[in-house]
């Protein structure tokens, strides 16, 4: 489904076909997902970042902040490369089918800022990390590496004058750290 809908959008890929590239009967498919938008959201739910980050914050949690937050950005940064073509696609069809689509994207958003949010909690609770609004602060971080996804592999910058993708992991990460008091208590008063 999800090669489907990355070639031929969420409107171009029928159920039939679907299930004839799956090698079921269409009536099969119906019975695991009662709708198109239902097997949308299982793809989505399935292919995207929000089950390798929600393994990963405990796992984050143990580790330095500037760390973590570069693993972060590399999970993110690899997903959404990998679903460039469907998040292309996607970007599209919300304009056209908004009534459908939106509301999916959306829930995904959230349930994947909340997951970002969650570690800013955790952090903020032991003081690790000093006082933001942790799904702002999920929302900023993902912003950055989104934005930077878009411009280097959608907009195609990489083929005019490519960034160094590790460099900019780095930069980025470095900027959040300090910006969220993520440096040291002592070290983050100094630097305001």
């Amino acid at each position: 489904a999800l090669g489907l809908f990355s070639t031929r959008g969420y409107l171009g890929a029928t159920t039939r076909e679907i299930a004839r590239q799956a090698g079921i009967a269409e009536v099969t498919l119906f019975r695991h997902f009662p709708s198109k938008v239902k097997l949308l959201e299982e793809a989505i739910t399935r292919y995207s970042m929000l089950p390798s980050l929600r393994a990963f914050v405990p796992k984050a949690l143990a580790m330095p902040y500037e760390e973590a937050l570069t693993a972060m950005a590399e999970i993110l940064l690899d997903t959404l490369v990998q679903l460039k073509d469907w998040l292309r696609i996607m970007h599209a069809e919300v304009q056209r089918s908004p009534e459908k689509l939106l509301g999916i994207y959306h829930t995904f958003l959230d349930e994947l800022f909340e997951v970002i949010a969650s570690y800013f909690r955790e952090l903020q609770k032991t003081g690790s990390i000093g006082s933001f609004d942790p799904e702002l602060g999920a929302r900023v971080f993902h912003a950055m590496f989104y934005c930077f996804f878009n411009i280097e592999e959608v907009l195609l910058r990489k083929q005019y004058r490519p960034t160094d993708r590790e460099k900019a992991v780095r930069e980025f990460v470095r900027m959040f750290v300090h910006g969220t008091g993520g440096i040291g208590r002592t070290d983050y008063a100094r630097a305001s």
